[in-house]
């Protein structure tokens, strides 16, 4: 079985993904639910394929020992203390998430700067890229999920919703002014955040908005605001930063 030049892994709070990579292009992605993660699972997913080495972007610390039980020594963790490839315009370097830093470097890497990430997770983050490419700081919202999961536990009548486009802004039933809450409303919160970001930062022309997370194509695909829809946005950041903590040869 031929070898890959990385193994990469993205650490989330619902789920973790990874998939093996040359240092061009991404393979497969297998997802593993967080919660289930161990070392003993993440070997599973590895099965007998051969890798060189291993990028991690994290933001469940308490899932980092398993990983480095299964893959031992040598682990890239994403974090400000690697080569990035971006500036950090940050009072505390350290204290941003592993997955926004990813987001930005895929950002800079394959669309260019000055940039907004919008990651549709768990939590709905921005991130911000400045014209000089360096990572300003973001905004952080509930996920939409995290909205609706809230509105059915702490009520007695409002269901549990699937998000979906909905067929109207005046919900005709409980379930479709749920949906409508959550879609226009995030779609709402985009565009005003966006607008106060823009004015903050100074630049308007040639800023690029690029979305990436579970929910992004729901959500980014009918606003006319992004110019692109990457979903796999902080797998390829952790590539990219794979490539240049390993480079070829060693």
């Amino acid at each position: 079985m031929s070898k890959r030049d990385f193994l990469l892994v993205d650490i989330s709070n619902s789920f973790t993904k990874l998939a093996f990579s040359t240092r061009e292009r991404i393979g497969r992605i297998e997802r593993i639910p967080t919660p289930d993660l161990t070392a003993e699972t993440l070997r599973e997913a590895i099965g007998d394929r051969r890798f060189s080495h291993a990028a991690v972007a994290s933001v469940v610390p308490a899932k980092n020992p398993e990983i480095a039980k299964a893959l031992g020594d040598g682990i890239c963790w994403v974090g400000a203390g690697v080569d990035l490839g971006i500036g950090i315009d940050y009072p505390q370097p350290k204290s941003i998430g592993a997955d926004r830093l990813a987001n930005a470097v895929g950002a800079k890497y394959l669309h260019g700067a000055p940039a907004i990430v919008v990651d549709f997770g768990t939590a709905v983050t921005f991130d911000v890229l400045t014209k000089a490419g360096n990572y300003a700081g973001g905004v952080i919202a509930p996920g939409l999920n995290a909205m609706t999961d809230y509105l059915h536990s702490r009520t007695a009548l409002l269901p549990k919703v699937k998000l979906r486009e909905p067929r109207r802004a005046i919900g005709r039933s409980t379930r479709e002014a749920m949906q409508s809450g959550a879609v226009y409303g995030y779609r709402g919160l985009i565009k005003e955040i966006v607008v106060e970001i823009e004015k903050e930062i100074g630049v308007k022309r040639g800023l690029r908005l690029i979305a990436t997370g579970g929910d992004a194509r729901l959500i980014a695909g009918q606003t006319g605001l992004f110019a692109a829809v990457e979903p796999q946005l902080t797998l390829e950041g952790i590539r990219i930063i794979a490539t240049r903590n390993f480079p070829a040869g060693r």
